[in-house]
């Protein structure tokens, strides 16, 4: 290639780079109120199917909904009382804001991540010895692999006494809050700055994602309004830059807090939950299931989920983020997964399936169970008499029910909550999750 064909080559890739930056917005930071909106019908959505979906919410106890097309705002739903300007907790998603702001401490060369948590913790902080104690890192922190115990009395409690020895760090994945929450000290004490003066200067001054963390029993939670949350997954969706100025320049971060952290739990980077890995844990439980956390949402879509349904939820490729805030939306656990799943399905509706990636062979795809929750008996379609093999497990990993061939499921028996329905054909499994009321 001679240099002028490399010259105008260049030339090429830069301003398709600058066109492709330009087509992201971005909001003023200085008032929140004036955000650039897209209707739904210049997007080609199936506007018929917005009223399903926000009935859907408002049914599932939903307070506030939001939706960004490229960063502006596409859909925007209040229930109840609930507007614009009501402040709201964002429960487990805020692990994600810490993410943030423990690059961010490594980026200024306050921390690394590979540092002994005793370091910033002192001494002596679990109940291990110090051989045990000494091999947990900030890495084993966020992405939740300290080997500390979660099946203690209360997994939030911080005190020594719960800080258990389970298994050697990094040889096991369990969500642990409480190695979660004590990240705060960690930050305050390499920093030498309130956990709320540090998040204002790294974050909130130049995105305008204003809120504050408060103290609620052990746990460090972060409030804000709705539109601060959907500011947070546009930050994530333009990989931590915002307008033009990189928030964080650490790209090996940025990059594994949204891919697979550790191979026990793919679906688990650094405090943020993975879509389309090959399988997925879930709190409380040691077991590994195949499949997509979320198969109805896109398979690069990442999600910060908290305690009764707050969601950001974030897919690039289809320049997307999908915020909720509300109380409990049913018996889904403490990471409802369920809930994010069905909500991306009847999001699917209003744009017309466009985000739907998931694919599985032999027709899997097409198998589904209803009622959902359900009371006593469970249906099977689209098996298109298909020979299969069905187990349920109970939120504790017990099998409850095994069986095969069986289209309609008597679970009258079970107890109330949430349960997975293994189908598997030919050497094929899929995972379908469902609550009993």
């Amino acid at each position: 290639m001679n240099k002028k064909l490399l010259f105008l080559l260049l030339v090429t890739i830069s301003i398709n780079k600058a066109l492709t930056a330009q087509s992201l917005y971005f909001p003023p930071v200085s008032n929140s109120a004036n955000w650039d909106t897209i209707s739904p019908e210049s997007l080609g959505w199936c506007v018929s199917n917005i009223d399903s979906l926000y009935g859907f919410l408002e049914q599932q106890n939903s307070k506030a909904f939001i939706v960004l097309k490229d960063g502006k705002i596409a859909l925007e739903k209040y229930f109840g009382t609930f507007t614009k300007d009501s402040i709201w907790y964002w429960a487990s998603a805020g692990k994600s804001l810490t993410s943030f702001l423990i690059a961010k401490a490594q980026e200024e060369g306050y921390l690394k991540i590979t540092d002994p948590s005793s370091k910033y913790l002192g001494v002596g902080w679990t109940d291990c010895t110090f051989q045990q104690e000494n091999k947990i890192s900030i890495l084993n922190q966020i992405t939740m692999t300290t080997g500390l115990d979660d099946g203690v009395i209360d997994n939030h409690c911080t005190d020594k006494s719960c800080l258990v020895f389970k298994a050697n760090a990094g040889t096991r994945w369990a969500y642990h809050n409480a190695p979660y929450t004590l990240l705060e000290k960690v930050i305050t004490t390499a920093t030498n700055k309130p956990i709320n003066t540090y998040t204002a200067s790294k974050l909130s001054l130049k995105t305008g994602i204003n809120g504050a963390w408060l103290t609620t029993g052990y746990d460090n939670v972060f409030y804000s309004k709705l539109r601060n949350m959907a500011r947070f997954g546009l930050l994530f969706q333009n990989n931590c830059i915002w307008n033009g100025e990189a928030l964080l320049n650490d790209t090996n971060y940025i990059s594994q807090m949204t891919n697979s952290s550790q191979n026990i739990n793919p679906a688990y980077g650094y405090l943020w939950w993975l879509n389309g890995k090959s399988s997925f844990m879930i709190p409380t439980l040691q077991t590994s299931f195949p499949g997509s956390l979320a198969p109805q949402a896109p398979d690069d879509m990442f999600a910060a989920i908290g305690k009764n349904g707050q969601i950001i939820s974030v897919s690039k490729s289809k320049g997307l983020v999908v915020v909720r805030m509300g109380d409990a939306p049913g018996n889904f656990g403490e990471v409802p997964t369920v809930f994010l799943n069905q909500m991306w399905q009847k999001l699917n509706a209003v744009i017309c399936n466009k985000t739907n990636l998931q694919s599985l062979e032999n027709d899997m795809d097409e198998i589904n169970v209803f009622p959902n929750p359900v009371n006593n008996h469970l249906n099977i379609s689209g098996l298109k008499n298909l020979a299969f093999s069905i187990e349920i497990y109970n939120a504790i990993g017990q099998v409850t029910k095994t069986g095969n061939n069986l289209n309609v499921i008597d679970i009258s028996n079970l107890t109330n909550g949430l349960y997975f329905l293994i189908i598997t054909i030919e050497n094929k499994s899929k995972v379908l999750r469902f609550s009993k009321n």
